[in-house]
C-alpha cells in the first residue's frame, strides 16, 4: 500500500531554473556547470530527484522551494523568486495531466485525490523580504505557504548555523509579524540557536522546521536540539525529516547512512512525543542523500521500512497525514 506523501522541502525547481537565470546567480548558488540540468528538463520527467515520472502513482504533494543563496542581495532575491515562481506556474500549465497547483489549503485534498504531483510554493532564505516587506503579501497572494528567514550565513533577516550568536534583525522581526498576518508559515530550518530562541519568543502561530533532523542522533548544528523539537511540538508545528547524509550520521563515522540511521531520527522524535509532529522534508536536489533514499522513486521501499518499524498508522502520519492536517488547519 502506498501512503500519500507531503514532502516539506526540495530544491528541484531552483535547480531546473538554473538555465534560465544569469551566470552571476548560478555562480552564487555554487552549482558546478556539470551539475546544471540540461535545457528542456521539467517536473514531468527529468534526471533530478523529484519528477512526476519518479513519483509514479504514489499520491504526492511537494513543497518546491525557491532557494536564494546567501551571496545574493535582497533585490537579486526578488529576481530569482520571480523566475522560480513563473517556472512553477508554467510547468503546471504545460503538464495539466501530471501536475496540480496547490495555492491554498482548499487545494490540498483535491490535489491528493487527483493522482497528480501537487506543486506547493515555498521560499528558502527569504532575503527578498528585506528589499521591501510588501513582498510578503505579494508572495502570499502568489500561493507561497511557507518561507524561511536564512540559509547558513548571516543575512538581512536572520542568521544560520555558520554564525552562532547573531539574532534576528529588525527586518527579520518585522518579517515574522507580517508572515503571521498573512498566514504564511514560518520555517525555522537553517536558523542558528539564537535566532530559533528569538522566534520562539516572538511567534504567536505554530512554526515548522521543514528539513532538519535530531541533533541528539547526529550532532550537526543544522539539526534540532531536543528542546527545540519540544518547542515545535508544543506549538503544534511540524518537523520534516531531512535525507541529507551529513545530517543523518556524524561525519567522523565516515560511512553512508542506512535505513536504520534514518529511522533512528524518527524513533528519537517519537520517544519525545512527536507522533503528530514528524513529517518528511527530503531536501531532494539540495543534498546528497544515501543510496536507500536516492530519489523519489525510493519512497515505496522506505514506507515499507517505516511500517515494519512503527506500524501503518505512524507511517501514514509521518509520510503525509501530519502535514496535510497542519496545512489545512493553518488555512493559508
Amino acid at each position: 500500500m502506498a501512503y500519500p506523501v507531503f514532502d516539506l522541502h526540495c530544491d528541484t525547481a531552483s535547480m531546473l531554473c538554473l538555465r534560465n537565470v544569469s551566470e552571476e546567480i548560478v555562480a552564487a548558488i555554487g552549482v558546478p556547470d556539470a551539475f546544471v540540468p540540461a535545457a528542456g528538463q521539467d517536473l514531468a520527467g527529468s534526471s533530478l530527484h523529484v519528477s512526476a515520472q519518479a513519483i509514479g502513482s504514489m499520491p504526492w504533494l511537494q513543497c518546491f522551494a525557491c532557494f536564494i543563496p546567501d551571496t545574493l542581495s535582497a533585490e537579486q532575491g526578488v529576481a530569482l523568486w520571480r523566475e522560480v515562481s513563473s517556472f512553477l506556474d508554467a510547468q503546471v500549465a504545460a503538464h495539466p495531466d501530471a501536475l496540480a497547483a496547490v495555492r491554498s489549503a482548499d487545494d490540498v485534498r483535491a490535489a491528493i485525490a487527483s493522482g497528480k504531483l501537487g506543486v506547493v510554493k515555498t521560499i528558502e532564505n527569504a532575503r527578498l523580504f528585506a528589499a521591501d516587506p510588501a513582498w510578503i503579501h505579494c508572495c502570499a497572494e502568489d500561493g507561497v505557504c511557507m518561507a524561511s528567514l536564512s540559509w547558513n550565513a548571516q543575512g538581512p533577516l536572520a542568521s544560520g548555523h555558520d554564525v552562532e550568536d547573531a539574532g534576528l534583525t529588525k527586518a527579520g522581526r518585522e518579517a515574522v509579524r507580517l508572515m503571521e498576518e498573512e498566514r504564511m508559515v514560518l520555517d525555522v530550518s537553517h536558523l542558528n540557536d539564537t535566532c530559533f530562541a528569538e522566534v520562539a519568543r516572538l511567534a504567536e502561530r505554530p512554526f515548522v522546521a521543514s528539513h532538519s533532523n535530531a541533533r541528539a542522533v547526529c550532532s550537526h548544528l543544522r539539526n534540532l536540539t531536543d528542546d527545540q523539537f519540544r518547542e515545535i511540538r508544543d506549538r503544534g508545528g511540524l518537523v520534516g525529516l531531512n535525507y541529507c547524509s551529513d545530517f543523518l550520521v556524524d561525519e567522523a563515522e565516515g560511512r553512508e547512512p542506512t535505513y536504520d540511521d534514518v529511522l533512528a531520527h524518527v524513533e528519537h522524535w517519537l520517544d519525545l512525543g512527536g507522533e503528530r509532529i514528524v513529517a518528511l522534508g527530503s531536501d531532494f536536489d539540495g543534498c546528497e542523500p544515501p543510496t536507500c533514499l536516492a530519489d523519489a522513486s525510493k519512497l515505496g521501499a522506505f514506507q515499507q521500512r517505516l511500517v515494519e518499524r512503527f506500524g501503518a498508522d505512524i507511517t501514514e502520519a509521518i509520510c503525509g497525514g501530519n502535514a496535510l492536517r497542519f496545512f489545512e488547519q493553518q488555512a493559508w
